[in-house]
C-alpha cells in the first residue's frame, strides 16, 4: 500500500519541465516570461540533481557524503538562480523606465 514512487517518475518530471522552460525560452518575447521559463528549467536541473542523490544515497554505505554533495549542488545552482533572476529584472527594469516598453528583440540594439 505504501510504496515508494519510483525515480523514473521523477526523472520524466524533469524532463518535462524543462522542454516546458525551453518552450517559452524559445517563443516568448517577454522577457520577465523568459526569466521564469528559465527558472523552470534550473528547477528542473535541481529535481534531477536530488532525485539522483537521493536514489544513490539510498544505495550506498556512505550515508553523509552522497546526500551531502547534491544537496549542497542544489542550494548552489538556487543560489545563482536567485542573483540571476535579481541582476536580470534590475536591468528589465532600467530599459523600461529608459524605453517604457520592454522587448526582447529590441534589447538587441543595446550591443553597442
Amino acid at each position: 500500500m505504501n510504496q515508494p514512487i519510483p525515480a523514473e517518475w521523477y526523472l520524466t518530471l524533469g524532463l518535462f519541465m524543462f522542454l516546458i522552460g525551453g518552450v517559452g525560452v524559445a517563443i516568448r518575447r517577454n522577457p520577465v516570461v523568459v526569466f521564469m521559463c528559465v527558472e523552470l528549467m534550473l528547477n528542473a536541473v535541481n529535481l534531477t540533481v536530488l532525485t539522483f542523490a537521493h536514489f544513490n544515497y539510498s544505495q550506498t554505505e556512505n550515508v553523509t557524503s552522497s546526500a551531502m554533495n547534491g544537496q549542497v549542488l542544489v542550494i548552489f545552482v538556487m543560489a545563482v538562480a536567485a542573483a540571476e533572476v535579481a541582476v536580470g529584472l534590475g536591468i528589465i527594469m532600467a530599459i523600461f523606465r529608459l524605453r517604457q516598453d520592454v522587448d526582447i528583440d529590441d534589447m538587441s540594439a543595446l550591443r553597442g
